[in-house]
């Protein structure tokens, strides 16, 4: 398995302005290291615990993501350096990383997770909830922290009309969201879906930011 020459094909793969994010959980510090000397910066993870340790020894220049299911209880850990949450879907998971921006002193940025795949499993949000928060009291005094953009899963299945009918629909979220709460706004601008199995039907929809872990370091290793 070489990681270098994966992430090398990966980045030849990726389609202008598409970001990707190397999904390192449960992956041993070498292999980051070996991903990181080839050149690849932007790291998700989904576990607090793990991030943390990851980050404090790890180089400094890394852009750690939190990409799992994020509990409020947790966000302390990570709100002094996390770059990206990519799974918010809710405003009091909006309000408690708003107040530790406050406490760290910087803005945190985010990604409103949606719920677009079949499966029940899959957190997030649904367009009206969406609106509910952005015309919020609540929302408008968050002080410290930016959304940035959507985030959202397909179901996983082998249906490609059905994956691209289900990123497309992300994609007319975002768009709707940009044009009546974030015109003005250039940060608002992720549109962060596609993993290994789907990357390149997500890159086809609009997406500008896919999350690759098995096609890079291999097949998950299971603690």
């Amino acid at each position: 398995m070489d990681i270098a020459e994966n992430i090398n094909q990966l980045q030849q793969e990726l389609a202008a302005g598409v970001r990707m994010v190397a999904v390192s959980k449960t992956k041993p510090n070498e292999d980051i290291l070996d991903a990181y000397q080839a050149g690849q910066r932007i790291f998700g993870e989904n576990k607090v615990q793990e991030l943390s340790r990851k980050a404090d020894e790890l180089p400094k220049d890394i852009e750690w993501h939190f990409i799992g299911h994020l509990q409020t209880n947790k966000v302390k850990y990570i709100a002094p350096f996390v770059s990206l949450l990519h799974g918010v879907d809710s405003l009091k998971l909006l309000k408690v990383i708003n107040k530790e921006g406050i406490k760290n002193n910087r803005t945190i940025n985010c990604l409103l997770q949606f719920h677009i795949a079949e499966e029940e499993t899959k957190f997030g949000l649904d367009k009206e909830e969406a609106v509910e928060i952005f015309e919020s009291d609540d929302f408008a005094e968050l002080t410290h922290v930016k959304v940035c953009g959507v985030m959202g899963m397909a179901t996983y299945t082998e249906d490609e009309n059905q994956i691209r009918k289900e990123f497309r629909n992300l994609k007319n979220i975002f768009e709707e969201l940009k044009n009546d709460y974030f015109a003005t706004d250039d940060s608002f601008c992720e549109i962060s879906m596609g993993m290994s199995g789907d990357y390149n039907i997500a890159m086809e929809e609009g997406s500008t930011m896919i999350r690759v872990g098995s096609l890079i370091f291999g097949e998950r290793n299971y603690h």
